[in-house]
């Protein structure tokens, strides 16, 4: 059977006068299910309060627009309430429970990629909520609920009745949320687009790698990311995941062109990609980007918290470390052929400016 690799938008499952919730379909995405990988998007409008919940699933999260607060519970730990921007990532392990808020006129969105080989539905994020019509004690008996509560059934009632939003409720302008804690913030998040660089190549790109160095939470979720910056005209050299790791890549900003290649010099995917599309690239494939002139942003995980790459172009790529000899009798080409070959490309690496 054929890998089906073409980029999918998300599509709205729920939401009201706060916001709403998508996700991307395994049906319509086969690799979210043959990778056990989740994606899925959040957009909070203003004084958009999502419900507290925890999930089936390890994620990270990444703020695609706008300014907001996260509140996180991690197992058996106090409340953290971060301060949250474009360009966060937030590691989120199993077991956490999170809200989220938008007090701002910018719509909050934030992006979920995740492991979900331990979901109740491969491919597919399941959230459990605290509150609401659909949420966990609304399937309990008062008399549970009271004698879990110590409260009586009246006020049972109360508590697991009254709010009638269904994950995403707009909160009252004049109600008061949590002031978010700058203290909070530092070790649960990392914003890419204030990091360090990890790769800076003028007119080529930029990449800032999310890892158990910079944001050592990532490690327990088992995911590590990256939010590369492609220059336009750009290209990202041929590469692929040498640790057996998916990519799952959401494209941020801009649009361009990229190829995949597969088993036996197949190419299993040429196509446009443009903001909003969501993509994954199987082990071992390798893969290749183009940027249109406005150049094209990407955050992606990899599934596997310290991710290890080979580049099959380049200054560091594989070329450079086979002897000529190996390169000649490889390509079954003359001496003066493979030092054309060899001379190229070598102060350059991952990404190449576009051509004079």
């Amino acid at each position: 059977m054929e890998l089906d690799l073409t980029p999918q938008l998300a599509k709205k499952l729920y939401g009201g006068d706060g916001g709403a919730y998508y996700a991307w379909c395994p049906n319509e995405l086969p690799m979210l299910r043959e990778g056990n990988i989740g994606a899925g998007k959040l957009a909070l409008e203003k004084n958009g309060f999502a419900l507290p919940r925890y999930s089936d699933s390890a994620k990270v999260a990444y703020v695609l627009q706008g300014s907001g607060v996260a509140g996180i519970v991690l197992p058996e730990k106090e409340e953290k309430v971060l301060p949250i921007k474009k360009g966060d990532a937030i590691a989120l392990p199993f077991g956490v429970v999170t809200w989220w808020y938008n007090k701002e006129d910018t719509e909050l969105v934030i992006l979920f990629l995740g492991d979900t080989s331990k979901a109740h539905k491969s491919g597919s994020f399941t959230d459990f909520f605290l509150t609401g019509p659909n949420g966990i004690f609304t399937g309990f008996s008062t008399e549970f609920v009271g004698r879990a509560w110590d409260l009586e059934e009246s006020t049972v009632k109360t508590l697991v009745s009254s709010q009638s939003g269904n994950g995403i409720v707009k909160l009252d302008s004049t109600f008061k949320m949590p002031e978010p804690k700058i203290e909070h913030y530092n070790g649960m998040a990392l914003n890419c687009e204030e990091a360090p660089l990890d790769v800076d190549i003028k007119n080529g790109g930029k990449v800032v790698v999310l890892n158990t160095k910079n944001l050592p939470l990532v490690g327990e979720v088992g995911l590590g990311a990256d939010l590369v910056r492609l220059d336009g005209s750009a290209m990202c050299s041929p590469g692929f995941s040498c640790d057996s790791a998916l990519q799952v890549t959401y494209i941020v900003r801009g649009s361009g062109r990229v190829q995949v290649v597969g088993v036996d010099g197949k190419r299993v995917l040429e196509t446009r990609l443009k903001a909003g599309n969501l993509f994954i690239v199987p082990r071992f494939f390798v893969v290749s980007k183009i940027a249109d002139p406005e150049g094209m942003d990407w955050f992606s995980i990899i599934t596997t918290p310290n991710p290890i790459f080979t580049h099959l172009a380049g200054r560091t790529s594989v070329w450079k470390a086979l002897s000529p000899e190996v390169l000649q009798a490889a390509f079954n080409v003359p001496a003066d052929v493979e030092e054309k070959f060899t001379s190229k490309r070598k102060a350059e690496e991952i990404f190449f400016p576009p051509p004079n």
